[in-house]
């Protein structure tokens, strides 16, 4: 019962935190790339007739390919362009809706640039055309404000071990009461034992099997955590980092950085090149020779790296987290001064 209670409490943390309606429109899942696909292909069927999609450049391969996926099967994708800064433009998404159209689904936030999605305009959008709102909160949950009612969003979903600070293998899908979602896994649910159909009721309804308890408590200890700092405060700080690193490295000879940097509110991560070095190295010798941690390559996000020019080369993310300090900045952005440099 104690487990329960536990598993209950965090479904109602998150209903709190995003607005949702309810914690019976809450369900847990592995994490976000488990949600994504249960939300993609639960309520995309192309066998069921002619069917339509956008996305965005902006995308992950967790929203990516569960669409290429349906693609073979007859579905028809559009997917929205990015500029060099890494935006997309809303008027070219609402240009691109169809009768047909059923989802359109976007990242709140670019894992590789930062930048943000109005996903309230987009939410707008979506309702005014009355099609399904899919977000990918995987980089703004726990730091970002999210209303689904607001926002206008038929389902979001998020990880829990990035911005809301939980455990590896913790996620959730939250769906909006009246959104039809077949789920991508059935079997043993703990209630309607006896009858041959997996339960339709949510959360049950896309929960087969054990829940992973263990963290689904570490995610709602992180939350209580974040409840008590506050999300803006948590923000507010991380981009402080953020801005400190930037105004350190955005004028030295050789660095070139990625994505919009004209607004204040962006997720807080800078991503850059060196010239003549390749993106790997550079991580290399960051965590080598300087004990910094940073993400190179591709990060999951191909269509972005072709929009920015970086397929080639991919490229170097520094992520701050609220509990960095200015120390650590500064010999980041020092590193990256020393290796330009060279």
């Amino acid at each position: 019962m104690a487990a329960s209670r536990l598993i209950f409490n965090t479904r109602c943390q998150i209903a709190e935190m995003f607005d949702v309606w309810g914690p019976e429109c809450v369900a847990f899942t592995s994490n976000d790339t488990e949600a994504l696909n249960i939300a993609l292909q639960g309520t995309l069927h192309p066998e069921e007739g002619t069917l339509h999609a956008i996305c965005t450049e902006m995308d992950h391969n967790s929203v990516l390919r569960p669409l290429y996926r349906l693609e073979k099967k007859g579905m028809e994708l559009t997917i929205l362009p990015a500029d060099r800064k890494g935006r997309i433009s809303l008027t070219e998404l609402e240009a691109a809706i169809r009768p047909e159209t059923k989802v359109i689904v976007c990242t709140h936030a670019s894992n590789l640039t930062g930048n943000l999605n109005d996903i309230h305009a987009i939410g707008e959008i979506a309702q005014k055309h009355q099609k399904l709102f899919i977000v990918d909160a995987a980089q703004t949950a726990g730091v970002f404000p999210i209303s689904m009612k607001k926002d206008h969003i038929d389902i979001l979903c998020f990880s829990g071990h990035k911005g809301l600070m939980g455990p590896q293998g913790t996620g959730a899908i939250c769906v909006r009461p009246g959104v039809s979602v077949e789920p991508l896994k059935v079997g043993g649910s703990g209630v309607l034992t006896f009858q041959r159909e997996h339960p339709q009721d949510m959360p049950e309804a896309l929960e087969a099997g054990t829940l992973n308890s263990h963290g689904i408590a570490g995610l709602g200890a992180a939350m209580d955590w974040i409840r008590e700092t506050g999300t803006e405060q948590i923000r507010k700080r991380e981009q402080q980092l953020m801005w400190r690193f930037y105004d350190q490295v955005k004028e030295i000879p050789g660095v070139t950085l990625y994505g919009d940097f004209s607004r204040e509110e962006r997720s807080p991560v800078v991503t850059l090149n060196i010239a003549g070095m390749d993106s790997a190295e550079v991580a290399m010798i960051l965590d080598e020779e300087y004990g910094i941690s940073v993400r190179a390559g591709g990060h999951c996000a191909p269509l972005m790296h072709k929009a920015l020019g970086t397929e080639k080369t991919g490229a170097v993310r520094f992520s701050f987290s609220y509990f960095n300090t200015e120390e650590e900045v500064d010999t980041a952005a020092g590193a990256v001064k020393e290796l330009a440099a060279e």
